[in-house]
């Protein structure tokens, strides 16, 4: 019962350059201001302080905010 071993295969480690503040500062701005009005619908869009009228952007967040622990009733 013959073994065969194969040499390891030679490490190759390739290097990742780091990504300029730059180029990420306006990805962050982005996602920030996206988030910021994602909790702005979903927490406070409602009563005296909606933007848009009826009741159609409340009932599709209802069930986000009682997961997310704002009251709504």
């Amino acid at each position: 019962m013959a073994q065969s071993t194969a040499a390891p295969a030679p490490s190759t480690k390739v290097a990742v350059a780091p990504l300029p503040l730059k180029v990420i500062v306006p990805w962050a701005v982005f996602f920030g201001v996206l988030m910021l009005v994602l909790l702005y619908f979903v927490g406070a869009e409602q009563g005296a302080t909606a933007v848009l009228s009826g009741e159609e952007v409340h009932e599709w967040v209802h069930d986000a905010r009682h997961l997310l622990g704002f009251p709504c009733h």
